[in-house]
């Protein structure tokens, strides 16, 4: 765990006992890098869209029209106006919500404005960049990162910052294809040492393959037209920063991914430039950049787009690299996780990226499919056991698995509330609301690592995904976003949504400070207790990691109440409440308790501790 305070770890086993002090939790450690990654509850923010600190940025400092400088907040597709200073002004909000860590949005330098013509749209995302050493100027500057981490950093919570080495923004060009996106041509039809397919004539003399990572076989690699032929329009040559990201040579140059197979990892996304991630040169130029970044600012985690798109031998060499520059800077546990978009609630595919792929940590879409199915969808609660299952897979099985990033909602995908509307659509506002909730209560209490989406606490509800899931937490002037049906208010987008009465707001920080005080929640061993092949209960222990004692969730995903016996311990005799619906007082015989749950409803217990404790944690 790294150096404790003793005083405070004293508060700590204190705080192991299962129900909660009539005072607010302390915070996990007086020295915040103490916490391991399964101890924070992470919130993702896209700065454009939080809250707009100082609107002399809006622009970024470009002149002309929305098309250059890539500002218009009533367009969902272009910059809005949110920025560091309006996240940083914020942080009493965030954490009010229980969060301890806060995963910032790409910041980095980006093209404002790309696209065909008459399909325009702004980098407000993020995923564009063309200078990777500095801050987006619609953002803020350098030092107002800095500023943002040193204020959430006063207050003991960490900052993750979202960063991408698959890609750089739209610049180099294709001779062949100036009408339409490139085809994707493959190694085997257009080999590196051919011009223009295996019939052309020779190039790139002494090139082994890309497969020798050697510097010695990727400086024979001068020629890069053996698929098409790339060049950089001369009023962009320079455009990327570091200066070694001008060179054509590093990078795929190969045409538009298919999102399989092979183009997986060496196609152009939408027409971003695909670098070559497994070129020594490509490797050691992005440690170089992103250990900068801990250095300069001391940040305490990555979390890494497109993972599963880039050359696992890249992250094999990154990662490590990262770790070590971040113990060198104090932080040692710095929080890697990679994005490795997969459906299938089985976690095979996810498992492989920590063990050949060379990440500690992924973001858990299993998780995310299991609570689709299950709660924004009608299947049987024994999913989950079918997605748990999986754990062993992982580098370290279940160690591994405590750190995953679990998410109901995200940016890409959508909004928990926008899967319960589809597959529901009869539902009242009220189902809807205890849908949310029970997926919140779900990822909350369940191991991984929690990562709250912003807007969810406020009932965001979207429209889909990608653009329709990027809502205005400041008063949005965008027609899509207002016209939405916000989830547990009659409130709309189009005024500043930082309520902390909001139900999902209250219910989010009260299971938020309830996670934090309780190490089972936290790294405690979980046990299934009952699942079943309908709709309906799911129940798990998780045991504290120092008493062994027995923590016992239950969650009833189905529209009918469950009055039942479940098993414990059986040394676990007296319950108390900590959170949703009472708890059975005692065990109606040696490991068993009975259990009612209303419909759609969740209870979390504890054994109770012989002291005298409140019987439930404050609303």
């Amino acid at each position: 765990m790294g150096r404790r305070n003793p005083t405070l770890f004293a508060a700590l086993l204190a705080l192991a006992s299962p129900a909660l002090s009539e005072t607010p939790p302390p915070p996990l450690a007086a020295d915040f890098r103490a916490r391991l990654p399964e101890d924070e509850v992470i919130y993702f923010v896209l700065p454009d869209r939080f809250d707009n600190g100082d609107p002399r940025n809006d622009k970024g400092g470009y002149g002309g029209d929305r098309l250059t400088h890539g500002y218009d907040p009533a367009a969902k597709g272009f910059y809005h106006g949110g920025d560091l200073k309006g996240l940083t002004r914020r942080l009493d909000y965030i954490q009010g919500l229980g969060a301890t860590a806060i995963w910032v949005g790409p910041i980095f330098r980006n093209k404002p404005v790309q696209g065909a013509k008459g399909q325009e749209s702004a980098g407000y995302h993020g995923y564009w960049i063309t200078d990777f050493t500095h801050v987006d100027p619609h953002l803020g500057t350098d030092a107002d990162f800095a500023a943002l981490v040193a204020a959430a950093h006063a207050r003991g919570m960490k900052v993750y910052m979202d960063i991408i080495a698959n890609h750089t923004a739209d610049v180099i060009q294709m001779r062949e294809c100036a009408a339409a996106p490139c085809p994707y041509r493959s190694r085997a039809d257009y080999p590196y040492q051919r011009r223009g397919g295996v019939n052309g004539p020779p190039i790139n003399s002494g090139f082994a393959d890309d497969d020798d990572h050697s510097a010695d076989n990727f400086a024979r690699l001068t020629d890069p037209s053996y698929a098409y032929t790339p060049y950089v329009p001369k009023d962009e040559a320079q455009a990327k920063t570091p200066a070694w990201l001008n060179d054509v040579t590093l990078y795929h140059n190969r045409g538009e991914t298919t999102y399989r197979g092979e183009s997986a990892t060496m196609g152009d996304f939408a027409g971003l430039d695909d670098l070559m991630t497994e070129n020594p040169r490509v490797i050691a130029g992005m440690i170089d950049i992103f250990g900068g970044w801990i250095d300069r600012f001391g940040v305490d985690g990555f979390r890494v787009d497109t993972a599963k798109h880039v050359d696992p031998h890249f992250w094999q060499a990154f990662v490590p690299a990262m770790q070590v520059r971040a113990r060198a800077r104090g932080i040692p546990n710095f929080h890697i996780f990679g994005e490795v978009a997969e459906s299938d609630i089985m976690s095979g595919a996810l498992a492989w990226y920590t063990r050949e792929g060379g990440f500690p940590a992924v973001l858990d879409f299993a998780f995310h499919q299991a609570a689709i199915q299950t709660v924004a969808g009608p299947g049987a609660t024994a999913l989950w056991e079918k997605m748990l299952q999986g754990d062993d897979l992982y580098v370290r099985g279940a160690a591994t698995a405590r750190q995953l990033p679990t998410f109901i909602s995200n940016h890409d995908n959508g909004r928990f509330a926008t899967f319960v509307r589809r597959a529901f659509p009869a539902a009242s506002e009220q189902e809807v609301l205890d849908r949310v909730t029970l997926g919140h209560a779900m990822m909350l209490t369940l191991r991984g690592a929690p990562t709250l989406y912003y807007g969810d606490e406020q009932g965001f509800s979207g429209d889909g995904g990608d653009q329709d899931a990027r809502e205005d937490m400041f008063g949005s002037k965008v027609a899509s976003y207002n016209d939405n049906r916000l989830v547990g208010t009659d409130a709309t987008t189009a005024t500043a949504r930082f309520d902390p009465t909001h139900p999902l707001y209250r219910t989010i920080a009260t299971l938020a400070r309830l996670r934090t005080a309780h190490p089972a929640l936290r790294r405690g061993k979980q046990t299934i207790r009952a699942r079943s092949e309908e709709p309906g209960l799911f129940a798990v222990s998780r045991f504290d990691p120092d008493s062994g004692a027995e923590y016992l969730i239950a969650f009833n995903t189905s529209t009918a109440p469950i009055d039942t016996h479940v098993q414990v311990d059986v040394g676990s005799q007296d319950f108390v409440t900590l959170a949703g619906a009472p708890c059975a007082a005692r065990a109606v015989a040696p490991g068993s308790l009975s259990l009612r749950l209303p419909p759609l409803g969740y209870s979390l217990c504890a054994v109770r501790p012989s002291r005298s404790l409140p019987a439930k944690s404050p609303e």
